[in-house]
């Protein structure tokens, strides 16, 4: 071990003693790279990786004939591309040069400034060259454009011609991403018979077409073109495998699910099986978006079980929801989640509308389901912090919006009827018989009777529903039953409209723009209901001082002189506004003691005709006495002279 320690030594001080060993080149401690490779010959070098460059190289013929490799231009190279691409699709297609005509006259015919009558030529010689052969070339993407350029403009004739020839194949087009485009030309142009055979084409497929991404949009064009015997015998097939297998039981007048059950006699337990095995394959793809699919839910969750119901609700809590409520029947199934969900489940619907609030609110059936989530929820922070927040966004295009308005006034005055309709009323006081919780609560035979008393009544298809109602004189037992959630609906109320900021905000819309929500034929209604401060005056114990500087807004518009050039008509007079200042001269003192001491005491003659008389009689008609005696030593000498009319419908209340 000593002796090859002091050879190493040795080594290692010869190497250190020879300062030249980098410089001389026939030293043998040189490092410099070896020309001549020490590997065995056999073995190939590894040379530099180069990146490999393409040469295209032609095969020209010389004089000689022989063939010599010259490199082809770029114009040439593309060309050359083109004719081996073309050639591929000609051994491909088997049509392809018939879809090259078909192209060139498409290019023609589909022109704006076209003389008809030269349209009408092109379109007969395509459909012409196409006779005999629409099936086989109606699935590609450039005939089936031309083909329904060609149904779009064709005469009727020649429209039966292309529907005869497409109808054995209507099935498979339906589920072909091009053709399907035609299919549906061919449904927004065919006649009633036409419309007819297809919807019975169908029969046996519908389910099997909703299950398709592409069939499902087919069958939802169908369904909104039918007839009402017609949907119904869309819809006929995908309860039970009876209504499907045999054509007479599907017509019939009943169109509700219940009824058509306790008619044919028919097992529930095998309708909902059937409809499960329906639906569920659809709710897993996400096919959602069509209003066939949201009535057969609605018709579902009519019949359905509390465990079946429920595992529905889950599984549409969440994004899917928000595509369904557009249509009537989708909102109603979005209201019935809303309301049966569970907290994990509201949660997840709320956060699913998270940037589509402002959007979902300027749909007429989209705001039903706002309002009915301002109206249960009771996770107030949630609702504000995802709803509130969005409507806060673009409050005045709301406040001026026939259906941005509702969930506004949802908060400011609960299932008014003046605001919704009685089918709107119906849809938001739905609910699932399996899984309504008021079975379960014990209610005394007041709020029983209370309840009969004001909320039945019939909706536009004359059936029955219980409609909610809530005024003073609802207990708040009841209101809870109606409205759904545990909280008590009044502190719920509070917190989503004054403690958000929300009715602040309101009030400030108003008192910058109260002249154009005045003359608003939707933004009065809201004006008017922060004016008087909300159903059971929620706004005026914290926005007092906000509502008498709106109360001034108003005032003021209404002290402007008659005869003062404009363009507008005056407040008093205009259709909306004098109308909105009458009611709100009923129904608030304290505006109409503004009104009247800034506006018109004194100048009550120069009203007495027109729009504006309404507001003078308003003051007489109130049911506050102090307000009719403040304007009852002016205006008394006018009706006594003739001048001023009170309406003759009015006249015996007040006696």
């Amino acid at each position: 071990m000593a002796a090859k320690k002091q050879d190493s030594n040795n080594k290692s001080k010869k190497r250190k003693q020879n300062p030249d060993a980098k410089t001389n080149t026939n030293s043998s401690f040189s490092k410099r790279p070896k020309l001549v490779s020490s590997k065995p010959e056999n073995k190939q070098e590894k040379k530099p990786f180069k990146p490999f460059k393409k040469q295209n190289f032609g095969k020209l013929k010389s004089q000689s004939g022989e063939e010599k490799n010259t490199p082809l231009s770029k114009r040439e190279r593309r060309l050359h591309a083109k004719e081996l691409t073309e050639a591929r699709k000609k051994r491909r297609k088997q049509h392809y040069t018939l879809e090259q005509e078909l192209a060139r006259l498409w290019e023609k015919m589909r022109q704006r400034n076209i003389v008809k009558e030269e349209r009408s030529k092109i379109i007969a010689e395509a459909i012409l060259k196409m006779k005999g052969k629409i099936p086989e070339i109606a699935s590609s993407h450039v005939s089936s454009r031309v083909l329904q350029t060609c149904v779009k403009y064709c005469t009727q004739a020649e429209r039966d011609t292309v529907f005869d020839e497409l109808k054995p194949h209507f099935l498979t087009f339906a589920t072909n991403k091009y053709a399907i485009h035609l299919v549906m030309k061919m449904l927004d142009n065919a006649s009633k018979k036409q419309l007819a055979e297809f919807i019975s084409s169908l029969r046996g497929h519908a389910a099997s077409l909703l299950r398709h991404t592409v069939g499902s949009v087919v069958i939802e064009h169908a369904y909104q073109l039918g007839n009402a015997t017609q949907k119904q015998e869309l819809l006929m097939e995908l309860y039970s495998t009876e209504l499907q297998l045999f054509k007479d039981l599907s017509s019939m007048k009943e169109s509700r699910l219940p009824d058509v059950i306790l008619k044919l006699n028919l097992q529930k337990g095998s309708v909902l099986r059937h409809m499960a095995s329906v639906i569920q394959p659809i709710l897993e793809k996400g096919i959602v978006d069509h209003s066939i699919i949201h009535r057969v839910l609605i018709e579902y969750l009519s019949i359905a079980g509390k465990t079946s119901a429920a595992e529905i609700i889950q599984q549409l809590s969440g994004p899917l929801l928000v595509r369904m409520i557009h249509t009537r029947d989708g909102s109603r199934v979005g209201i019935l989640c809303v309301k049966h969900g569970s907290a994990k489940e509201r949660k997840k619907i709320v956060k699913g509308l998270k940037g589509t609030v402002g959007k979902t609110a300027h749909f007429q059936y989209g705001s039903l389901v706002l309002a009915c989530i301002v109206s249960t929820i009771d996770d107030t922070k949630l609702v504000t912090k995802t709803v509130i927040r969005e409507l806060q966004s673009i409050l005045k295009e709301l406040v001026l919006d026939k259906n941005g308005r509702r969930p506004l006034l949802q908060l400011l005055n609960p299932n008014c009827t003046r605001y919704f309709s009685p089918d709107e009323m119906a849809s938001l006081s739905l609910s699932i018989s399996s899984l309504n919780s008021m079975g379960e609560l014990e209610v005394n035979s007041e709020t029983k009777s209370l309840k009969d008393e004001e909320s039945s009544d019939k909706d536009n298809n004359g059936r029955e529903v219980t409609m909610a109602k809530p005024d003073g004189s609802t207990s708040p037992e009841t209101l809870q039953l109606i409205e759904g959630g545990k909280k008590d609906p009044s502190i719920r109320r509070q917190e989503l409209l004054v403690g958000s900021g929300l009715a602040e905000g309101l009030i400030d819309i108003c008192i910058e723009n109260a002249e154009e929500l005045l003359r608003s034929n939707f933004g009065k209604e809201v004006l008017f209901e922060v004016a008087t401060g909300g159903s059971g005056g929620i706004l005026r114990e914290t926005l007092g001082d906000k509502m008498n500087t709106l109360h001034e807004a108003i005032a003021s518009l209404a002290a402007e002189s008659k005869f003062e050039e404009s363009d507008k008509d005056h407040v008093l007079e205009n259709f909306h506004s004098s109308r909105t200042i009458r009611k709100l001269v009923m129904e608030s003192s304290m505006f109409a003691t503004t009104l009247w001491k800034k506006a018109l005491k004194g100048k009550c003659e120069q009203w007495t005709q027109g729009h504006s008389s309404k507001v003078i009689c308003a003051f007489l008609e109130s049911s506050d006495s102090k307000i009719s005696k403040l304007a009852k030593e002016e205006l008394q000498p006018l009706i006594d002279s003739g001048i001023l009319k009170l309406p003759e419908k009015k006249q015996p209340a007040n006696k």
